[in-house]
């Protein structure tokens, strides 16, 4: 609870006592491994295997919030929010295409939020930056001209009831329609497959969540829902809405506090009916294993399970620092390609994050 939870609760800024400002980022490390085979003169095929240099990228978060009076707090803040891709320019061999996909999403947001007794309300306008990149190396040339961006508003809105240490929470965030001009069908005609959509939507998401504090210690339980099905060029690569279950405890002292979490979500990506074969190129190749192809090798969102241990140091009343260490084991989906081969992605992910907090 703090000036951070605009991004998530922006409700619960007002557990905010005067002015609070936080400093921090997050080292996410993704590991991803991608074997595929190709035919090359059919029946012969060629199977590869290559690692995704994408592998260490640096998420900022900066935020701010503030008590302006015993009912009203505001906030802003900058946060980066989302961002995915795999980054194969340097595989020796033509199975996975050289492809180099990169999505990165970062908002900017002001919370207004509004307590009465043990009631907050709260609304986040949100104003999100986009930048999406793909491109690959086929029989046909080089597909991809550089990254395409975006700007496009969205909201959060939030809501909190406190009493006698039982916190309920309820979060609503809206779809926010991007679009990433020649991205998307300059991906898929390079293909030979005709496609007319640039929209990649950030999806709506809802949530709910409880939390009791029993002296030192606390523990919550989150459920929230990503409607992947429904957002723009996710629901045409076949995403499947995710039901997200958190768990959390904390032990909390005077000076330091101690916390541990585990999530877990079935994958948004499934295997969807490719035929047995297909052409290498030429406008033959199968529009079902071509979604197969491009999920697990450009965009393999397929882990599952998030465990996580961290802590705050309380330096002095105005003063602490946070750190958090996030482990997501590894998960290997197999699916048929555009040309109905294998196609198997390894992915696993590590993330280590720090935050300054000034209070006044």
């Amino acid at each position: 609870h703090g000036a951070e939870s605009a991004l998530v609760n922006p409700a619960l800024i007002t557990s905010v006592e005067g002015t609070e400002v936080e400093f921090g980022g997050t080292l996410f490390m993704p590991k991803v491994e991608n074997t595929q085979s190709v035919y090359t003169t059919p029946p012969t095929t060629y199977t590869a295997t290559s690692k995704s240099d994408a592998n260490m990228n640096m998420i900022p978060e900066v935020s701010l919030a503030s008590k302006v009076s015993d009912n009203l707090y505001v906030g802003v803040g900058m946060w980066g929010t989302a961002g995915m891709g795999t980054d194969y320019r340097t595989a020796t061999t033509g199975t996975q295409f050289q492809m180099v996909t990169n999505l990165q999403l970062m908002q900017f947001g002001v919370p207004v939020a509004y307590k009465v007794a043990g009631l907050s309300l709260a609304v986040t306008p949100i104003l999100q930056y986009g930048s999406l990149d793909i491109n690959y190396v086929s029989q046909a040339g080089t597909v991809g001209a550089g990254a395409a961006q975006d700007l496009q508003f969205g909201y959060n809105l939030g809501a909190a009831y406190e009493i006698s240490g039982l916190t309920v929470g309820a979060t609503y965030k809206s779809q926010i329609d991007m679009k990433y001009k020649g991205q998307l069908t300059g991906a898929m005609t390079g293909f030979g497959v005709p496609y007319a959509n640039d929209k990649l939507s950030t999806p709506a998401e809802m949530g709910v969540g409880i939390s009791y504090k029993m002296g030192e210690s606390t523990l919550a339980v989150d459920y929230k829902k990503i409607q992947w099905s429904k957002a723009k060029g996710y629901e045409d690569f076949k995403w499947d809405d995710q039901n997200v279950i958190s768990v959390g405890y904390q032990y909390e002292t005077k000076d330091w506090a101690a916390r541990v979490g585990y999530n877990y979500s079935k994958s948004p990506i499934s295997e969807q009916a490719a035929r047995s074969m297909g052409t290498f190129m030429g406008g033959q190749g199968d529009f079902a294993g071509l979604i197969n192809t491009f999920n697990l090798l450009g965009f393999p969102a397929i882990v599952q399970s998030h465990v996580s241990v961290g802590g705050t140091y309380n330096v002095s009343k105005t003063t602490s620092f946070d750190v958090a260490y996030t482990y997501t084991p590894e998960v290997s989906n197999t699916y048929k390609n555009f040309q109905g081969l294998d196609v198997t992605t390894k992915h696993s992910q590590t993330g280590v994050s720090g935050q300054v907090c000034f209070k006044f």
